[in-house]
């Protein structure tokens, strides 16, 4: 039917808009799994658990490829699903892999030696299941050496976003940011791990400073997948409409996803 995008939430739907606007001839099929949000702080067999019944409930959808654009699913689940659970005929795909093809200015399949890159100092906001998993730093390691990399936790920044307190969330970005400067002073750059964070892009970007580059996901995301649908056709599917599935209240995701995005979503029970 449908190329799927994954998200434990509303944050997903920032890959949503890119890739909708980079590829609008696309139909996608939009999954949140909006009644066991926040992932990030749930343990990483739970993560496993979910994301695989919410994937398995997209390919009855007719999505023979999906996104994973929740980094705690990504860094959680997604080589475990790889690895023994996902159908030689479909395919699962992380967020993490255009950060770090941008990040290191290479391509995911030079497969040379890990070289010096420009960044060396890099600050990682992501969620604690994303930080405790150190998923992003051992993807680094096999492209980069020289990096360092401080992660900072960012506990409750989802759950004020899901709920649409938004004034909630600068406040806890802020001080999120105060808490890495004292870690890491002068970061190059700074990495948005999770996809709910590019609603609070200017925020960061502001207590970061002007200086610091601050990478956002849904972008990158979009550009790596049409590359790949540019290598693939056959996964964009034969479906001509877009659908929106989620685990939660559709009445009350739909009225948030509407916010969020400007114009109208409407949900679907999963």
């Amino acid at each position: 039917m449908a190329v799927g995008i994954f998200d434990s939430g509303l944050g997903g739907l920032t890959v949503l808009d890119a890739v909708t606007k980079r590829l609008p001839e696309v139909p996608f099929v939009y999954f949140g799994d909006n009644a066991h949000a926040p992932y990030g702080v749930r343990d990483a067999d739970d993560v496993y658990n979910l994301t695989t019944a919410a994937v398995d409930r997209m390919w009855d959808a007719g999505c023979d490829l999906i996104i994973l654009a929740c980094n705690t699913a990504s860094a959680a689940a997604l080589r475990r699903m790889q690895e023994s659970w996902i159908p030689s005929d479909k395919r699962v795909l992380g967020v993490f892999v255009p950060l770090i093809e941008a990040l290191t200015e290479r391509s995911w399949g030079d497969n040379s030696p890990p070289r010096e890159v420009e960044v060396k100092h890099v600050a990682l906001f992501a969620t604690p299941a994303t930080v405790a998993s150190r998923a992003f730093q051992r993807e680094l390691a096999f492209r980069a050496i020289g990096v360092d990399v401080e992660a900072q936790a960012c506990g409750g920044v989802v759950d004020a976003i899901e709920e649409g307190d938004l004034i909630l969330a600068e406040a806890l970005v802020r001080s999120h940011v105060d808490a890495m400067k004292r870690k890491m002073p002068d970061p190059q750059a700074a990495i948005l791990g999770c996809t709910h964070y590019p609603l609070m892009h200017d925020t960061f970007q502001d207590a970061l400073g002007a200086d610091v580059k601050v990478y956002s996901q849904a972008n990158l995301v979009a550009e790596s997948l049409a590359d790949y649908l540019g290598r693939h056709p056959n996964m964009i599917g034969g479906g001509s409409e877009s659908l929106f599935l989620t685990t939660g209240d559709p009445s009350k995701v739909s009225d948030r996803a509407t916010q969020f995005l400007r114009r109208k979503i409407t949900f679907q029970k999963a």
